[in-house]
């Protein structure tokens, strides 16, 4: 990390994806909803009118200047640190494990290990399969598509962290074939995994016996993907 810390790390990333962005409005608006800020939060950090953050996301004003874009992201940040630097943090696991966090969304170890059934139901998750072990220590949640097509097997492998014991969360997954084949090839395999986005009526119907196979549990889950990773961010 240089020793910037992910602080300024992920100012840098932010920062460079909004300027070199074909539409920079539509990005400093997805960074803006993925740190839960609202147009009107942001412009009140900054000392502006609401307008101003909304022209600038719609493109109705012309493409921020790096001075601007250095106010917006720091802007940012500045209101993630007084809600306690969660998103900070959350970066900050992610790229300190080497990854982008368009890849893997949350990466974390816990204090302790914790009772799968209960995280399970804090995630309004069903279980499909049930494993070898219902206790886990950590948890990783991927864009599925994303690791699938871009990680390799040994990047893959360090989705575990520092422990197997956790659990692996599976997002925008619409059968669950994909990442079940792909958790075939590395081994070993994590203690649970989540199918995020799809109902058990639609499940690949080899899903569970895969799972039974590799001795993982197996649950889908459906609640909106923010709602989980605030609630994953809650277990210490």
């Amino acid at each position: 990390m240089g020793g910037r810390g992910p602080k300024r790390e992920l100012a840098e990333k932010i920062a460079g994806e909004i300027t070199l962005s074909g539409d920079p409005g539509a990005t400093l608006r997805k960074w803006r909803t993925d740190f839960d800020v609202s147009q009107t939060d942001l412009a009140g950090e900054l000392e502006v009118s609401s307008s101003v953050i909304s022209d600038y996301e719609s493109g109705r004003r012309e493409s921020p200047g790096i001075g601007v874009i250095k106010r917006l992201v720091d802007g940012l940040l500045a209101i993630d640190e007084q809600r306690g630097g969660d998103r900070i943090r959350q970066y900050g696991r992610v790229l300190s494990a080497g990854f982008e966090s368009d890849v893997v969304y949350d990466l974390r170890e816990y204090a302790t290990t914790y009772h799968l059934p209960d995280v399970y139901e804090s995630i309004e998750a069903t279980e499909i399969a049930p494993g070898s072990t219902d206790r886990i220590s950590g948890h990783t949640v991927i864009n599925s598509i994303e690791a699938i097509t871009r990680l390799s097997s040994e990047e893959f492998f360090r989705l575990y962290g520092q422990s197997t014991n956790r659990l692996l969360v599976f997002t925008g997954v619409t059968r669950g074939e994909s990442p079940l084949v792909a958790l075939r090839v590395v081994n070993p395999t994590p203690n649970a995994v989540v199918l995020h986005g799809l109902e058990a009526d639609d499940l690949w119907e080899h899903a569970a016996d895969l799972a039974r196979i590799d001795g993982y549990s197996l649950a889908v889950s459906t609640v909106p993907l923010e709602e989980m990773l605030e609630t994953l961010a809650t277990i210490e």
